[in-house]
Order: structure tokens, then C-alpha cells, then sequence
């Protein structure tokens, strides 16, 4: 397998990051049409943490990560390494040797489509990342493969300089030219969510809130008391 290394693509602007990594995952994804997910077997290795940064693409082979020490080289300030393979893999590519290179260089986290492994040491240095898969299983170094060149997880594509934003909730892409509205979309959405929760805080229901009485009313779904069901049924 053959490659290419592609060197500075361009990036969204990290003030921009940084506002997206005010919002959820879920807030982020809704905002943009509840797109973007990068689907639920991607993990977090720890809790509590939420990152954004922008997306440093790999491509690798099952079971060798040659590419991901290629990558290191590329990545800088504010950075999120995203790395897939060719074929699924759940070989632990990423421990806390290519993770202390990444935190020298301001890298804020990594996205593994494969297996990760050394998650205890990973926690103890607050390094952010979320996976496939779990495994001790080794790897090799002896393939070609790609950075910086669209990649797709669970079917959402990848571009280099992209946001990636992961909390607890999962991992949601961002396309880099989409950055701006997303964050004035979550902060409406925000704003929104901020008024539903005092209302629901105060009592009301979200049946009335939401004028979902109407729309069980059009759909047939009809209120009976317990004698009623108990004597004629659903």
C-alpha cells in the first residue's frame, strides 16, 4: 500500500474551536441537523472531559501504526489526531508513548477507529481519547498508508483542518467551513434548551410545552382510565 503525506492543510480558525467546545456533542450535532456523529461504538477512555481541536487524518493498516508516527510530525497547536484503518481493526495502534509526543507539540486529544491501549497511563496524564476498542495487542510498523487526507468513520467523512468535538456523549465532525454557523446554531439551540429546562423546572410538561397533546390526538392515541382498559382493552 502506497501513500501520501499531505503537509498544511488548511484549518478552522481555533477561536472558533474553542467556542465549539462550549456545546455538547449532542447540542453540537443537533444544531447541524443531527449530522456528524461518528456513530456510538466510539468510546471515551475516561469521564468528565470534553475536547475540540482540529482533525489530523490518518489512514493506516490493520495492526501497524507506521503512519500514526508519520502524523506526529504534522500535527501542532490545537490538534485532534483521527485515526482509521483499511479494513476494521481493534489492535491497541495508540498508547502513552505517542501520546506524550502529541501533548509536547499542544495536540489536545485522539479519536481511534481501532483499539487503544496503556488507558490507565493515558488518565493519569490527562491525555484525551476515545476509541473502538480496548486491547493490549501489539503492532508493527512496516506499511504505507496516508495524513491529511479524507478519512470516513461509521460513514461520516473526515477533511483535514475539520473540528472534532468528543465529550462523554461520543464524537461529532464538523466541517471546517460549517464552523461559524455551527457555533451560532449550538448558541441558539442553547438558548432555546435554557428556556425548556426553566419551564420544565416550574412544572410544566413538555405534552404542553411541545403541543404534543395534538399530535397524539392526530395519530389516535387515546386517554382511558384503568376500568375502562381493564373492561375493553387497548
Amino acid at each position: 500500500m502506497s501513500g501520501v503525506i499531505v503537509t498544511d492543510p488548511p484549518k478552522a480558525e481555533l477561536k472558533d474551536v474553542d467556542a465549539l467546545a462550549g456545546f455538547g456533542v449532542a447540542t453540537v450535532s443537533e444544531a447541524m441537523g443531527r449530522t456528524g456523529l461518528l456513530g456510538p461504538g466510539v468510546r471515551p477512555i475516561q469521564q468528565g472531559v470534553r475536547v475540540a481541536g482540529t482533525a489530523v487524518t490518518v489512514l493506516s493498516w490493520p495492526g501497524d501504526n507506521l503512519m500514526i508516527h508519520a502524523a506526529v510530525e504534522q500535527c501542532g497547536e490545537g490538534d485532534l489526531l483521527v485515526v482509521t484503518t483499511t479494513s476494521p481493526c481493534t489492535d491497541g495502534l495508540f498508547g502513552e508513548l505517542f501520546a506524550t509526543a502529541l501533548k509536547q507539540r499542544g495536540v489536545r486529544g485522539v479519536v481511534l477507529n481501532t483499539g487503544i491501549r496503556d488507558t490507565q497511563e493515558l488518565r493519569d496524564m490527562g491525555f484525551a481519547a476515545w476509541s473502538r476498542a480496548v486491547s493490549s495487542q501489539g503492532t508493527v510498523k512496516a506499511t504505507g498508508g496516508s495524513v491529511n487526507v479524507p478519512i470516513a468513520i461509521d460513514g461520516q467523512v473526515i477533511n483535514p483542518g475539520d473540528v472534532i468535538l468528543a465529550d462523554d456523549d461520543g464524537v461529532v465532525v464538523v466541517p471546517r467551513k460549517r464552523v461559524r454557523e455551527t457555533v451560532e446554531r449550538s448558541e441558539a439551540r442553547e438558548a432555546k434548551e435554557a428556556a425548556t429546562r426553566a419551564a420544565f423546572a416550574d412544572g410544566r410538561l413538555g405534552l404542553d410545552r411541545y403541543g404534543l397533546r395534538e399530535t397524539l390526538e392526530r395519530l389516535g392515541v387515546e386517554y382511558r382510565t384503568y376500568e375502562e382498559y381493564a373492561e375493553h382493552g387497548a
